[in-house]
């Protein structure tokens, strides 16, 4: 099990509760009965993370608007670069992938989860 800031847990919980409609598409049309478990919402390090995947080590976060600011794309590949630290792999999408591709980006899922599973 990967550390986590136990102060991150009750903030975890309300985004759960909270999804953005394209974590709710992704997690009730495909990630909630994959065969591999996924979790939502998950507290690794100091991040809560959209989605994790600890059989595959794989985060997987979903990118809104707020996302393109010069600001938060820095945010973000700090983020990133943290976790993968961590021997965490990360896949991106925004939401206009689930939109627009949702077949694509879970056929992305399954072959990235696949290739790293043992």
């Amino acid at each position: 099990m990967k550390e986590y800031n136990k102060a991150n847990i009750s903030l975890a919980n309300q985004l759960r509760k909270n999804m953005t409609p394209w974590e709710r598409k992704l997690w009730y049309e495909f990630l909630r009965h994959y065969p591999v478990r996924f979790q939502r919402q998950k507290a690794i390090g100091e991040y809560i993370v959209d989605f994790y995947c600890a059989k595959a080590q794989l985060v997987i976060e979903l990118d809104g608007a707020g996302h393109y600011a010069q600001a938060q794309m820095e945010k973000d590949e700090r983020r990133t670069c943290e976790l993968q630290k961590m021997n965490l792999k990360v896949m991106r999408f925004t939401n206009m992938d689930i939109d627009r591709n949702f077949a694509g980006v879970c056929e992305a899922i399954d072959h990235m989860v696949c290739k790293s599973l043992p």
